[in-house]
């Protein structure tokens, strides 16, 4: 199994996708338990609801699940969210806070793990940003995600229909999360926060460098707006997801009108 999928496309935006990999190692299968099975942290679908909604994009999706190893998280093992409660680069338990191992992986295989996954996608995903960049003068990595409206180990109560992480304004220009902010805002069915719990993973932070014609946002979606039940079997729901798509191919629309802009005045 390849770390990674690449569609490649010649427009300003690429795409990445960390979180919805399924695939795991049988030998690593057998050493979680029976809460790590259930695969329940996965970004569900998150790469159907977004399938051609621009056509010209380049995606990068990662094809291992989350707790092989996230590839959104910092390779060092440091926090996104020092002081806060969140998953680490081999996560230890679910979003509910279950511990998901019979058998947790050691240091040496936490870090095979990370050369023989972790680092391949990332090799994928800067190699994808600079060819665009050399086409179009800037890259626009939009990270898509999703997650369960309520998550008991990251968040108290329910988390709004969808969340912006622009490493607090650091990842891009302000003309970017402006303009997808303002998108997302036009409707009234889904609530939108910007810069609240979520701020954006190690790969927006990582790759946000706008000085050098890099441009980073994230956004996480709750997934009751798109699947009949945040539970198993994670259906995706067509009829749910219409009106979400149409939101969502207008912003990344908005998105790859903003590139020549960008180009010309980075920040």
């Amino acid at each position: 199994m390849s770390p990674y999928a690449v569609h490649r496309g010649n427009g300003p935006v690429v795409l990445g996708i960390p979180h919805a990999g399924t695939w795991l190692p049988e030998p690593v299968l057998a050493q979680l338990n029976t809460h790590g099975r259930a695969l329940a942290d996965t970004d569900w679908h998150v790469d159907r609801l977004y399938d051609g909604l621009l056509p010209d994009a380049t995606v990068v999706r990662a094809n291992f699940h989350r707790y092989l190893i996230d590839a959104n998280r910092d390779p060092s093992g440091s926090s996104l969210y020092p002081g806060q409660s969140t998953t680490a680069l081999v996560p230890t338990t679910d979003f509910d806070g279950a511990a998901i191992w019979s058998q947790a992986p050691s240091e040496e295989d936490i870090a095979a793990r990370l050369e023989a996954w972790h680092r391949p996608y990332h090799a994928a995903l800067a190699a994808e940003l600079e060819r665009v960049r050399a086409l179009h003068g800037v890259a626009l990595l939009y990270e898509c995600h999703s997650i369960r409206s309520r998550a008991p180990l990251l968040f108290e109560g329910q988390l709004p229909d969808l969340n912006v992480g622009s490493n607090s304004g650091r990842s891009c220009a302000p003309a970017l999360e402006l303009q997808l902010v303002e998108t997302l805002q036009e409707q009234r069915r889904y609530s939108v926060a910007v810069n609240a719990r979520f701020k954006g993973g190690w790969a927006t932070r990582h790759y946000g460098q706008p000085r050098r014609g890099v441009h980073a946002i994230q956004l996480e979606i709750t997934q009751r707006c798109y699947l009949r039940t945040e539970a198993p079997p994670w259906h995706y729901d067509e009829q749910l997801a219409e009106p979400l798509r149409e939101l969502l191919a207008r912003a990344l629309a908005g998105l790859a009108a903003l590139a020549p802009q960008l180009a010309a005045n980075p920040e």
